[in-house]
Protein backbone atom coordinates (compact mmCIF):
# COMPACT_ATOMS: atom_id res chain seq x y z
CA UNK A 1 0.00 0.00 0.00
CA UNK A 2 2.66 2.26 1.03
CA UNK A 3 4.82 1.35 -2.05
CA UNK A 4 1.80 2.53 -4.23
CA UNK A 5 1.26 5.75 -2.68
CA UNK A 6 4.86 6.54 -3.31
CA UNK A 7 4.68 5.40 -7.26
CA UNK A 8 1.75 8.00 -7.62
CA UNK A 9 3.65 10.58 -5.51
CA UNK A 10 6.80 9.83 -7.95
CA UNK A 11 4.39 9.71 -11.57
CA UNK A 12 2.48 13.03 -10.16
CA UNK A 13 5.97 14.89 -10.31
CA UNK A 14 7.58 13.18 -13.30
CA UNK A 15 4.22 13.81 -15.22
CA UNK A 16 5.10 17.90 -15.34
CA UNK A 17 8.30 17.26 -16.81
CA UNK A 18 8.10 14.27 -19.00
CA UNK A 19 4.74 15.36 -20.93
CA UNK A 20 6.17 18.76 -21.82
CA UNK A 21 9.69 17.16 -22.86
CA UNK A 22 7.01 14.93 -25.19
CA UNK A 23 5.07 17.87 -26.55
CA UNK A 24 8.23 19.59 -27.59
CA UNK A 25 9.76 16.56 -29.47
CA UNK A 26 6.27 15.63 -31.29
CA UNK A 27 6.41 19.60 -32.53
CA UNK A 28 10.09 19.39 -33.18
CA UNK A 29 9.43 15.79 -35.54
CA UNK A 30 6.19 17.12 -36.89
CA UNK A 31 7.87 20.29 -37.97
CA UNK A 32 11.39 18.29 -39.26
CA UNK A 33 8.68 16.07 -41.87
CA UNK A 34 6.44 18.89 -42.85
CA UNK A 35 10.41 20.64 -43.49
CA UNK A 36 11.70 18.02 -45.61
CA UNK A 37 8.15 17.03 -47.37
CA UNK A 38 7.84 20.74 -48.81
CA UNK A 39 11.26 20.99 -49.56
CA UNK A 40 12.43 23.51 -47.11
CA UNK A 41 9.13 25.92 -47.80
CA UNK A 42 8.46 25.81 -43.86
CA UNK A 43 12.39 26.70 -43.57
CA UNK A 44 11.57 29.69 -46.05
CA UNK A 45 8.58 31.01 -44.59
CA UNK A 46 9.98 30.39 -40.73
CA UNK A 47 12.72 32.71 -42.54
CA UNK A 48 10.37 35.33 -43.62
CA UNK A 49 8.01 35.82 -40.81
CA UNK A 50 10.64 35.62 -37.85
CA UNK A 51 14.25 36.35 -39.18
CA UNK A 52 15.58 40.33 -39.73
CA UNK A 53 18.23 40.93 -42.11
CA UNK A 54 20.42 43.83 -42.49
CA UNK A 55 23.99 45.05 -43.82
CA UNK A 56 26.45 46.71 -41.88
CA UNK A 57 30.12 47.47 -42.77
CA UNK A 58 33.17 45.49 -41.41
CA UNK A 59 36.78 46.94 -40.36
CA UNK A 60 37.94 46.62 -43.83
CA UNK A 61 35.10 48.51 -45.26
CA UNK A 62 33.27 44.99 -46.81
CA UNK A 63 29.46 45.26 -46.64
CA UNK A 64 28.52 41.68 -44.44
CA UNK A 65 25.33 40.52 -43.69
CA UNK A 66 23.23 40.14 -40.62
CA UNK A 67 21.01 37.85 -39.37
CA UNK A 68 19.21 38.38 -36.68
CA UNK A 69 15.05 37.08 -35.20
CA UNK A 70 12.48 39.66 -35.58
CA UNK A 71 11.28 39.76 -32.36
CA UNK A 72 8.56 42.45 -33.23
CA UNK A 73 7.41 39.56 -35.23
CA UNK A 74 7.44 36.46 -32.94
CA UNK A 75 5.48 38.54 -30.36
CA UNK A 76 3.21 39.58 -32.86
CA UNK A 77 3.00 35.81 -33.65
CA UNK A 78 2.75 34.37 -30.37
CA UNK A 79 -0.51 36.97 -29.81
CA UNK A 80 -2.11 35.47 -32.94
CA UNK A 81 -1.45 31.73 -31.37
CA UNK A 82 -2.96 32.64 -27.96
CA UNK A 83 -6.19 34.56 -29.42
CA UNK A 84 -6.63 31.56 -32.12
CA UNK A 85 -5.01 28.56 -30.53
CA UNK A 86 -5.38 28.91 -27.07
CA UNK A 87 -9.52 29.09 -27.71
CA UNK A 88 -9.57 26.55 -29.77
CA UNK A 89 -7.86 24.28 -27.67
CA UNK A 90 -10.31 25.07 -24.84
CA UNK A 91 -13.24 24.46 -26.29
CA UNK A 92 -11.49 21.12 -27.23
CA UNK A 93 -11.03 20.44 -23.79
CA UNK A 94 -14.36 21.72 -23.16
CA UNK A 95 -15.77 19.47 -25.29
CA UNK A 96 -13.77 16.13 -24.47
CA UNK A 97 -14.32 16.77 -21.02
CA UNK A 98 -18.26 17.00 -21.61
CA UNK A 99 -17.74 14.29 -23.31
CA UNK A 100 -15.92 12.13 -20.21
CA UNK A 101 -19.02 13.68 -18.01
CA UNK A 102 -21.42 12.45 -20.67
CA UNK A 103 -19.92 8.89 -20.44
CA UNK A 104 -19.64 8.76 -16.93
CA UNK A 105 -22.92 9.94 -16.22
CA UNK A 106 -24.42 7.08 -18.52
CA UNK A 107 -22.50 4.61 -17.08
CA UNK A 108 -23.41 5.67 -13.50
CA UNK A 109 -26.87 5.52 -14.68
CA UNK A 110 -26.28 1.40 -16.50
CA UNK A 111 -24.97 0.89 -13.24
CA UNK A 112 -27.78 2.16 -10.55
CA UNK A 113 -30.25 0.91 -13.02
CA UNK A 114 -28.68 -2.90 -12.67
CA UNK A 115 -28.41 -2.60 -8.72
CA UNK A 116 -32.42 -1.35 -9.04
CA UNK A 117 -33.00 -4.49 -11.32
CA UNK A 118 -30.85 -6.76 -8.92
CA UNK A 119 -31.33 -5.74 -5.47
CA UNK A 120 -34.73 -3.15 -5.68
CA UNK A 121 -36.80 -4.95 -7.83
CA UNK A 122 -35.40 -8.74 -7.86
CA UNK A 123 -34.83 -9.05 -4.03
CA UNK A 124 -31.49 -10.06 -4.11
CA UNK A 125 -29.50 -9.41 -1.42
CA UNK A 126 -27.33 -6.02 -0.72
CA UNK A 127 -24.13 -6.96 -1.55
CA UNK A 128 -20.86 -5.42 0.44
CA UNK A 129 -19.19 -4.16 -1.92
CA UNK A 130 -21.49 -1.10 -3.64
CA UNK A 131 -19.31 2.03 -5.23
CA UNK A 132 -19.19 4.70 -2.89
CA UNK A 133 -20.85 6.70 -4.18
CA UNK A 134 -24.35 4.79 -4.70
CA UNK A 135 -24.35 3.96 -1.19
CA UNK A 136 -26.62 7.03 -0.35
CA UNK A 137 -28.67 6.76 -2.83
CA UNK A 138 -29.12 2.76 -1.95
CA UNK A 139 -29.86 3.53 1.07
CA UNK A 140 -32.46 5.79 0.48
CA UNK A 141 -33.65 3.29 -2.45
CA UNK A 142 -33.44 0.61 0.84
CA UNK A 143 -36.05 3.12 2.81
CA UNK A 144 -38.26 3.26 0.15
CA UNK A 145 -38.55 -0.27 -0.82
CA UNK A 146 -38.64 -1.32 3.15
CA UNK A 147 -41.54 1.37 3.49
CA UNK A 148 -43.55 0.15 0.57
CA UNK A 149 -43.15 -3.34 1.51
CA UNK A 150 -44.63 -2.26 5.03
CA UNK A 151 -47.72 -0.62 4.11
CA UNK A 152 -48.13 -3.25 1.14
CA UNK A 153 -48.38 -5.52 4.39
CA UNK A 154 -50.35 -3.59 6.44
CA UNK A 155 -53.15 -3.41 3.37
CA UNK A 156 -52.71 -6.55 2.73
CA UNK A 157 -53.61 -7.73 6.24
CA UNK A 158 -56.27 -5.20 6.77
CA UNK A 159 -57.58 -6.15 3.38
CA UNK A 160 -57.82 -9.87 4.60
CA UNK A 161 -59.59 -8.26 8.09
CA UNK A 162 -61.94 -6.96 6.53
CA UNK A 163 -62.74 -9.74 4.01
CA UNK A 164 -62.82 -12.06 6.89
CA UNK A 165 -64.99 -9.98 8.83
CA UNK A 166 -67.74 -9.11 6.02
CA UNK A 167 -67.64 -13.22 5.76
CA UNK A 168 -68.18 -13.50 8.98
CA UNK A 169 -71.17 -10.61 8.81
CA UNK A 170 -72.79 -12.06 5.80
CA UNK A 171 -72.66 -15.52 7.72
CA UNK A 172 -74.05 -14.12 10.95
CA UNK A 173 -76.81 -12.31 8.91
CA UNK A 174 -78.05 -15.45 8.34
CA UNK A 175 -78.70 -16.79 11.60
CA UNK A 176 -80.89 -14.50 13.15
CA UNK A 177 -82.94 -13.99 10.15
CA UNK A 178 -83.55 -17.66 9.76
CA UNK A 179 -84.61 -17.18 13.66
CA UNK A 180 -87.33 -14.49 12.75
CA UNK A 181 -88.73 -16.01 9.72
CA UNK A 182 -88.86 -19.70 11.98
CA UNK A 183 -90.64 -17.84 14.83
CA UNK A 184 -92.65 -15.58 12.48
CA UNK A 185 -93.78 -19.14 10.69
CA UNK A 186 -94.87 -20.43 13.96
CA UNK A 187 -96.88 -17.73 14.76
CA UNK A 188 -98.41 -17.83 11.06
CA UNK A 189 -98.82 -22.08 11.31
CA UNK A 190 -100.20 -22.38 15.45
CA UNK A 191 -103.43 -20.16 15.89
CA UNK A 192 -103.75 -22.37 19.01
CA UNK A 193 -100.76 -21.09 20.61
CA UNK A 194 -100.94 -20.43 24.44
CA UNK A 195 -100.60 -16.00 25.16
CA UNK A 196 -97.54 -17.31 26.98
CA UNK A 197 -95.65 -19.12 24.31
CA UNK A 198 -96.77 -16.29 21.27
CA UNK A 199 -95.47 -13.39 23.88
CA UNK A 200 -92.15 -15.97 24.16
CA UNK A 201 -91.62 -16.27 20.59
CA UNK A 202 -92.38 -12.39 19.72
CA UNK A 203 -89.68 -11.31 21.83
CA UNK A 204 -87.34 -13.57 20.69
CA UNK A 205 -88.35 -12.62 17.12
CA UNK A 206 -87.84 -8.91 18.09
CA UNK A 207 -84.58 -9.32 19.54
CA UNK A 208 -83.04 -11.61 16.53
CA UNK A 209 -84.37 -8.82 14.42
CA UNK A 210 -82.36 -6.23 16.67
CA UNK A 211 -79.58 -8.32 16.43
CA UNK A 212 -80.02 -7.85 12.36
CA UNK A 213 -80.27 -4.76 12.48
CA UNK A 214 -76.67 -3.94 14.03
CA UNK A 215 -75.36 -6.75 11.70
CA UNK A 216 -76.55 -4.86 8.75
CA UNK A 217 -75.40 -1.29 10.02
CA UNK A 218 -72.25 -2.77 10.88
CA UNK A 219 -72.54 -4.18 6.96
CA UNK A 220 -72.98 -0.96 5.49
CA UNK A 221 -70.09 0.83 7.69
CA UNK A 222 -67.45 -1.52 5.67
CA UNK A 223 -69.33 -0.79 2.33
CA UNK A 224 -70.15 3.05 2.33
CA UNK A 225 -68.36 4.70 5.48
CA UNK A 226 -65.40 6.62 3.95
CA UNK A 227 -64.38 8.23 6.96
CA UNK A 228 -61.48 9.89 5.27
CA UNK A 229 -64.05 12.64 3.58
CA UNK A 230 -65.74 13.68 6.58
CA UNK A 231 -66.91 17.11 6.25
CA UNK A 232 -67.70 19.02 9.97
CA UNK A 233 -70.82 21.16 10.22
CA UNK A 234 -69.47 22.51 13.53
CA UNK A 235 -71.34 24.61 15.95
CA UNK A 236 -71.39 25.75 19.84
CA UNK A 237 -73.08 22.50 21.65
CA UNK A 238 -73.73 21.72 25.24
CA UNK A 239 -71.40 18.68 25.35
CA UNK A 240 -72.93 18.43 28.98
CA UNK A 241 -76.38 17.69 27.78
CA UNK A 242 -75.71 15.72 25.13
CA UNK A 243 -73.50 13.07 26.88
CA UNK A 244 -76.67 13.04 29.69
CA UNK A 245 -79.33 12.13 26.71
CA UNK A 246 -76.87 9.53 24.96
CA UNK A 247 -76.22 7.62 28.40
CA UNK A 248 -79.70 7.97 29.45
CA UNK A 249 -81.14 6.16 25.85
CA UNK A 250 -78.45 3.48 26.78
CA UNK A 251 -80.22 2.96 30.06
CA UNK A 252 -82.23 -0.19 28.04
CA UNK A 253 -79.45 -1.62 27.14
CA UNK A 254 -77.65 -2.41 30.39
CA UNK A 255 -80.51 -4.42 31.37
CA UNK A 256 -79.05 -8.19 30.35
CA UNK A 257 -76.04 -8.16 31.56
CA UNK A 258 -77.15 -6.52 34.90
CA UNK A 259 -74.88 -3.04 34.28
CA UNK A 260 -75.39 0.15 35.43
CA UNK A 261 -74.39 3.95 34.82
CA UNK A 262 -72.00 6.11 37.10
CA UNK A 263 -71.53 9.59 35.72
CA UNK A 264 -69.61 12.50 36.66
CA UNK A 265 -70.93 15.10 34.00
CA UNK A 266 -69.49 18.45 34.66
CA UNK A 267 -72.88 21.15 33.85
CA UNK A 268 -72.29 23.51 31.31
CA UNK A 269 -69.66 22.73 29.30
CA UNK A 270 -69.74 24.25 25.54
CA UNK A 271 -67.71 23.20 23.09
CA UNK A 272 -67.51 23.99 19.12
CA UNK A 273 -68.30 20.61 17.10
CA UNK A 274 -69.95 18.57 14.96
CA UNK A 275 -72.97 17.80 17.34
CA UNK A 276 -73.62 14.55 15.15
CA UNK A 277 -70.05 13.42 14.92
CA UNK A 278 -69.02 13.44 18.31
CA UNK A 279 -72.22 11.77 19.18
CA UNK A 280 -71.51 8.89 16.92
CA UNK A 281 -67.66 9.13 19.24
CA UNK A 282 -69.67 8.97 22.59
CA UNK A 283 -72.08 6.16 21.22
CA UNK A 284 -69.27 4.00 20.53
CA UNK A 285 -67.19 3.90 22.65
CA UNK A 286 -70.36 3.41 25.13
CA UNK A 287 -71.47 0.63 22.95
CA UNK A 288 -67.58 -0.81 23.09
CA UNK A 289 -67.76 -0.58 27.22
CA UNK A 290 -71.30 -2.15 27.26
CA UNK A 291 -70.12 -5.15 24.97
CA UNK A 292 -66.99 -5.70 26.80
CA UNK A 293 -67.84 -5.25 30.63
CA UNK A 294 -68.06 -8.22 33.33
CA UNK A 295 -71.86 -8.31 33.85
CA UNK A 296 -73.00 -6.51 37.41
CA UNK A 297 -70.18 -4.05 37.26
CA UNK A 298 -70.59 0.09 36.64
CA UNK A 299 -69.51 1.63 33.50
CA UNK A 300 -68.18 4.93 34.62
CA UNK A 301 -68.90 8.53 32.23
CA UNK A 302 -67.38 11.68 32.94
CA UNK A 303 -66.42 14.84 31.29
CA UNK A 304 -64.36 17.54 32.91
CA UNK A 305 -62.58 21.20 31.52
CA UNK A 306 -59.13 21.01 31.98
CA UNK A 307 -58.28 23.46 34.93
CA UNK A 308 -60.06 25.55 37.86
CA UNK A 309 -59.43 28.80 36.86
CA UNK A 310 -61.72 30.09 33.78
CA UNK A 311 -59.03 31.67 31.75
CA UNK A 312 -57.30 28.37 31.02
CA UNK A 313 -59.93 26.28 30.47
CA UNK A 314 -59.14 25.53 26.55
CA UNK A 315 -59.86 22.18 26.73
CA UNK A 316 -62.23 19.15 27.82
CA UNK A 317 -61.82 15.44 29.13
CA UNK A 318 -64.26 12.83 28.66
CA UNK A 319 -63.69 9.46 29.94
CA UNK A 320 -65.53 6.26 29.43
CA UNK A 321 -64.44 3.29 31.65
CA UNK A 322 -65.60 -0.09 32.54
CA UNK A 323 -64.83 -3.45 34.25
CA UNK A 324 -63.30 -6.44 31.83
CA UNK A 325 -60.82 -8.17 30.72
CA UNK A 326 -57.40 -6.35 30.64
CA UNK A 327 -55.89 -5.45 27.07
CA UNK A 328 -52.48 -6.19 26.56
CA UNK A 329 -50.34 -3.76 26.21
CA UNK A 330 -49.13 -4.68 22.69
CA UNK A 331 -52.78 -4.86 21.27
CA UNK A 332 -53.94 -1.43 23.03
CA UNK A 333 -51.75 0.14 20.41
CA UNK A 334 -54.12 -1.54 17.49
CA UNK A 335 -57.36 -0.76 19.03
CA UNK A 336 -58.03 2.05 16.90
CA UNK A 337 -57.18 0.28 13.72
CA UNK A 338 -60.02 -0.42 10.97
CA UNK A 339 -61.41 -4.19 11.42
CA UNK A 340 -59.10 -4.76 14.51
CA UNK A 341 -60.38 -6.80 17.36
CA UNK A 342 -59.05 -7.88 20.46
CA UNK A 343 -60.52 -10.95 20.76
CA UNK A 344 -60.14 -12.82 17.34
CA UNK A 345 -62.62 -15.08 17.71
CA UNK A 346 -66.23 -14.57 16.59
CA UNK A 347 -69.50 -14.02 18.88
CA UNK A 348 -73.12 -13.46 17.64
CA UNK A 349 -73.78 -11.36 20.98
CA UNK A 350 -70.77 -8.86 20.46
CA UNK A 351 -68.86 -9.30 17.85
CA UNK A 352 -68.39 -6.25 16.08
CA UNK A 353 -67.33 -5.26 12.43
CA UNK A 354 -64.41 -3.62 14.41
CA UNK A 355 -64.55 0.14 12.82
CA UNK A 356 -66.45 1.73 15.79
CA UNK A 357 -62.73 2.82 17.84
CA UNK A 358 -61.31 3.70 14.28
CA UNK A 359 -64.10 5.93 13.13
CA UNK A 360 -64.21 7.53 16.74
CA UNK A 361 -60.51 8.27 16.35
CA UNK A 362 -60.92 9.86 13.21
CA UNK A 363 -63.75 11.89 14.10
CA UNK A 364 -62.24 12.86 17.00
CA UNK A 365 -59.04 13.69 15.40
CA UNK A 366 -60.92 15.88 12.91
CA UNK A 367 -62.21 18.17 15.51
CA UNK A 368 -58.22 18.80 16.33
CA UNK A 369 -58.29 16.25 19.76
CA UNK A 370 -56.76 12.86 20.90
CA UNK A 371 -58.12 9.58 21.91
CA UNK A 372 -56.42 7.23 24.32
CA UNK A 373 -57.04 4.15 25.92
CA UNK A 374 -55.14 2.66 28.75
CA UNK A 375 -55.92 -0.90 30.46
CA UNK A 376 -54.61 -1.91 34.02
CA UNK A 377 -55.72 -4.09 36.55
CA UNK A 378 -59.72 -5.29 34.58
CA UNK A 379 -60.34 -1.68 33.86
CA UNK A 380 -60.16 -0.26 30.50
CA UNK A 381 -60.53 3.66 30.30
CA UNK A 382 -60.69 5.94 27.23
CA UNK A 383 -60.09 9.52 27.39
CA UNK A 384 -61.07 11.70 24.84
CA UNK A 385 -59.67 15.55 24.73
CA UNK A 386 -60.99 18.01 22.47
CA UNK A 387 -59.82 21.15 21.93
CA UNK A 388 -62.70 23.86 23.70
CA UNK A 389 -62.84 26.89 21.52
CA UNK A 390 -65.55 28.60 20.29
CA UNK A 391 -66.73 30.07 17.08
Amino acid sequence: MEKDSTTRRVWKIAKYILIPAAIMLICFIIYELVDASSEGLLADWFDKRFVYEYTVQDASGADVIVRTFSWYAIKFFVMEVVLIIVPLICVIVLWIVDVKKKKVKRESARQIADYITRFIINAEPMPADIPGEYAEVFAKLSEVKYEENRREQELLSETQRRDDLVTYLAHDLKTPLTSVIGYLMLLKDEPELSDEMRNRYTNIAVKKSERLEVLINELFEITRYNIHNVELEKGNVNLSLMLEQIVFEFEPTLAEKHLRFETDIEDGIEVYIDADRMERVVDNLIRNAVHYSYNDTEIKVSLKQSDENELEKTKVFLMVENHGKTIPKDKLERLFEQFYRVDSSRSSATGGSGLGLAIAKQLVEAHGGTISVDSENEMIKFVVELPKKTS
